[in-house]
């Protein structure tokens, strides 16, 4: 379960030179760390900020950078100019630097002080120009960050920072992590597939495949008395619509569930991957198995779906603390109504109780598909709200993100014979443009889908990753899409001859 962010630290790094005197350098430690102080203090920033001594030679700057590398919960640095910090003594640091950074490009006192301004407070709150010349040698480096400009008590400011810091975690979450894969993906399916290799030396995760008999080992193993005390688990969490009749099938889903956590624990997995086409020795599909795994934080895609689980894997991470919750999803089928046209999300079962709007109704129902007894699943409406739908593709000679902002609605009815849990949205800016943009850059019908996370949150992880990343929002126009299409093409062909 991921509660919080708060394992994870930010490094506050600020830049000057030993050019204003030992009294002014003095006083730029101290500013710096009544920010850092502060920004640790506030409730919206999610982690632990971490203040750094003062950088004021290429010696220090390249330490800082090599120790971040080497800081096991460092996720990232906040850099700011407090007076003018000569570039040139930042180009080791910065080419050395592994870690994500954002340039906070502010100053301590938020007005100018109009009556006693001398060149005195001049010289010593240069932050306006300071943060112009380092950020000529971030660009000159081609270094990928966020610039974030106000002063740091603005609520935007921070806000700006709880989401960067966000997107930070889920990147560090990713570097090392591993994936697993239970059977492959279904067949004949073309976007599930992907390059892992390349995923792993772009994205940091390392996805790996295991036979469905090493899980069915593990679900073996599973007692009666750990299935009994996941029924109490389940009794508490769920009203219990399965009938007398139906619970030797939420049994065996129990004992489904308590063997994968058993297999993911074991092999320190944060994701993973089943398909309901690779089941030998499985009674049933895991449906309520994936959905409570996912609610603990494990990422997950359907039909061998790696990219997609790792996707969820790290919403799930940027979204800790969060209200709304984030899942699994796919666009399932379309109400086309001239009157509003909506989307219905779901999935055969996987879909996550993190977004559930009220207590979710544990119920046994076929399946149809794979050939095997009906699964239990926990089925649920999802209140309304913004959300974002994102997907991950490998497009071959590189990773697209493309994310959906939308609007989630009440259904227009209930839905007594749909047996999963489903969620209706209205995708901006409607569904015609939406979804003729989205099939152009090639959408995935795998989704992250979030309550929780916003599509900055999405773009700032995607400026970590060095990847490609197109939005479509309420602005988004077919013609515009087309050429940012075209556009990025132009700009990663000539990305790869370098």
């Amino acid at each position: 379960m991921i509660n919080n962010l708060k394992q994870y630290e930010i490094w506050f790094v600020t830049g000057s030179q030993h050019l204003y005197g030992p009294e002014a350098l003095k006083e730029v430690a101290d500013d710096s760390q009544q920010i850092a102080a502060a920004l640790n203090s506030n409730s919206q920033i999610p982690c632990t900020v971490t203040f750094k001594p003062i950088v004021t030679t290429a010696d220090e700057i390249y330490k800082v950078c090599a120790e971040a590398n080497n800081a096991e919960n460092c996720a990232g640095l906040i850099f700011w100019m407090h007076t003018f910090s000569p570039a040139k003594m930042w180009i080791a640091g910065l080419k050395a630097l592994k870690k994500p950074f954002v340039h906070l490009h502010t100053q301590f006192n938020r007005d100018i002080p109009w009556d006693s301004i001398d060149m005195d407070y001049m010289n010593l709150h240069q932050s306006a120009h300071g943060g112009r010349e380092f950020g000529y040698i971030c660009t000159r480096m081609g270094k990928n960050r966020k610039v974030i400009v106000g002063h740091w008590k603005d609520e935007k400011v921070v806000a700006k920072l709880d989401i960067w810091m966000r997107a930070a975690c889920g990147w560090h979450d990713a570097q090392g992590a591993k994936l697993c894969r239970f059977g492959d993906n279904m067949r004949n399916v073309a976007v599930t597939e992907g390059d892992k290799v390349e995923a792993e030396i772009k994205l940091g995760y390392s996805v790996n495949g295991y036979g469905v008999g090493d899980l069915v080992e593990h679900v073996s193993n599973i007692s009666d008395a750990d299935i009994d005390k996941l029924i109490k688990q389940y009794q508490d969490d769920y009203k219990i619509a399965a009938g007398d009749e139906k619970m030797d099938n939420v049994r065996k889903s129990a004992r489904i569930e308590a063997g994968m956590r058993s297999f993911l624990e074991e092999g320190n997995f944060k994701a993973f991957t089943t398909t309901f086409e690779d089941l030998h020795g499985m009674d049933q599909l895991p449906g309520l198995a994936v959905q409570r795994l996912m609610a603990d934080g494990y990422g997950f895609g359907a039909e061998g779906d790696w990219k997609t689980a790792a996707l969820v894997r790290a919403m799930k991470v940027m979204s800790a603390g969060k209200s709304g919750g984030t899942s699994f999803m796919e666009d399932y089928t379309y109400h086309l109504d001239p009157a509003g046209n909506k989307v219905l999300g779901a999935h055969m079962l996987e879909v996550c109780p993190s977004i559930a709007a009220d207590k979710p109704s544990l119920e046994v129902h076929p399946l149809g598909i794979g050939g095997k007894e009906a699964p239990a699943r926990v089925v649920f409406n999802v209140g309304t709200g913004a959300g974002i739908n994102a997907t991950l593709l490998d497009m071959g000679n590189r990773f697209r993100m493309i994310v959906n902002t939308v609007e989630v609605v009440k259904p227009n009815h209930d839905l007594p014979k749909l047996p999963v849990a489903r969620v209706l949205w209205v995708p901006k800016p409607n569904l015609e443009i939406a979804a003729g943009a989205w099939i152009l850059g090639g959408g995935a019908h795998h989704t992250g889908f979030s309550m929780a996370l916003t599509a900055e949150h999405m773009e700032d992880f995607v400026d970590m990753a060095g990847i490609e990343y197109l939005l479509i929002d309420e602005n988004t126009t077919i013609s515009q899409f087309k050429n940012q299409c075209r556009w990025n093409d132009a700009y990663f062909g000539l990305g790869s001859l370098r």
